[in-house]
């Protein structure tokens, strides 16, 4: 048999079989490519430039995130027919963002630090020596003070090698004394989402001097669809059978409570709107949950079941496991109209439902609570995973 083109059989059977390799590299590195994008996201007021990233898992799942604020900006899911929604409140553009920043913040899906939740009148003493960090929430501070991890540029890279997954690596290294904290720190924080439709948070921090340190994530979810309305009629369960109560200003008293009869226990499912109105002084003081519940099991390790979010319209689920010790519950209580998101339609209260994984508020002055002291030599390493699924 003759090749034209070719001297001898060998020689074309060599050139067909490259030309297959070929094309199946390229398969792969275009796979490779739709599960991992980047692109300009826009221009910050300061000069700075954003960029948003896309991580996409083989049944459509999707996690859009910029490199401002490390915010995550969508995640789209399906619902019990299959349809696509995005589940967290954000906005549109960039800009967005960067007003909210500017008026204070709601932290619309942004990583959170150096102290995610509250620190008593901004003032703390570590090895004998009084910190003060801004006054962001009167009269105390809140999420790392003015200028917090939530309004920085994280550098981001794609992590090479997932096997199922597409991830990338967010750094940020924060200088000494940066909002009254003292050591210079370095941050690493992965976002992957593999093919079980799992989207995993993996934080880890060194410092050159003792700090404190309590980093989470700040993710506002409805598990009917951005802008479809309040989330009072989903159904709650969170692993935790105590929570920490709290003064007027949202500090916690250093009681360690059970949940049981109170407004607090989703040990068993609950509708989440079933006791937001009550008139326990706890949920007055808040206008709904932003309170911390102390996880059970074993905090430091693996992941343990922390909550479980069904809405049975869309027949959508939100599994969240972590390794911190605690869970900062907040039912939206300080949206008031004053933002639209992506729909169009304005956001309003109760209209989401935030879970922040992380230690318990006001730590540095409760030596009682989990250490939030982190120390030289040591790392701070903690995951959070969000497991997105379809009730049955």
């Amino acid at each position: 048999m003759r090749f034209p083109g070719f001297s001898s059989p060998r020689r074309a059977f060599r050139a067909l079989t490259a030309m297959l390799l070929g094309g199946a590299a390229l398969t792969v590195q275009a796979e490779a490519a739709s599960r991992f994008e980047s692109a300009v996201f826009g221009n910050l007021p300061d000069g700075g430039k954003a960029r948003i990233f896309t991580l996409r898992n083989a049944h459509g799942v999707t996690v859009r995130f910029t490199s401002y604020g490390g915010i995550i900006t969508a995640i789209d899911t399906p619902d019990k027919n299959g349809t696509m929604a995005d589940i967290v409140l954000g906005f549109p553009d960039l800009k967005g963002y960067a007003v909210d920043s500017a008026k204070g913040g709601l932290f619309f899906g942004a990583l959170i630090g150096r102290y995610a939740n509250r620190i008593a009148k901004g003032t703390y003493t570590l090895n004998g020596v009084e910190y003060h960090v801004p006054v962001t929430a009167p009269p105390n501070s809140l999420h790392g003070g003015l200028h917090g991890f939530d309004k920085k540029l994280w550098k981001v890279r794609r992590l090479d090698g997932l096997s199922h997954a597409s991830g990338a690596e967010l750094t940020l290294v924060s200088p000494d004394g940066d909002e009254g904290f003292p050591g210079t720190l370095t941050v690493r924080v992965d976002y992957i989402l593999d093919d079980t439709n799992r989207l995993t948070l993996h934080y880890r921090a060194t410092t050159d001097k003792p700090t404190v340190l309590n980093l989470t994530s700040h993710s506002y979810f409805n598990l009917g669809g951005e802008g479809s309305g309040n989330i009072e009629h989903q159904i709650l369960t969170i692993s935790g059978d105590h929570y920490t109560p709290t003064d007027s200003t949202s500090i916690p008293t250093g009681e360690i409570a059970a949940v049981a009869n109170t407004p607090f226990d989703f040990t068993t499912p609950h509708v989440i709107g079933e006791r937001l109105r009550s008139n326990v002084p706890q949920m007055m003081y808040a206008r709904g949950y932003d309170h911390n519940w102390v996880i059970n099991g074993e905090y430091g390790k693996e992941p343990r079941l922390a909550a479980h979010l069904t809405d049975l319209a869309t027949g959508r689920t939100l599994t969240m496991f972590t390794s911190q010790p605690g869970l900062q519950v907040y039912t939206s209580n300080s949206l008031d109209g004053a933002y639209a998101g992506p729909s169009g339609r304005a956001y309003r209260q109760t209209d989401a439902i935030a879970f922040e994984a992380e230690h318990y508020p006001d730590s540095p002055n409760h030596p009682e609570f989990p250490t939030t002291t982190l120390q030289p030599g040591q790392t701070f390493d903690y995951t959070t995973e969000f497991r997105f699924g379809v009730a049955q």
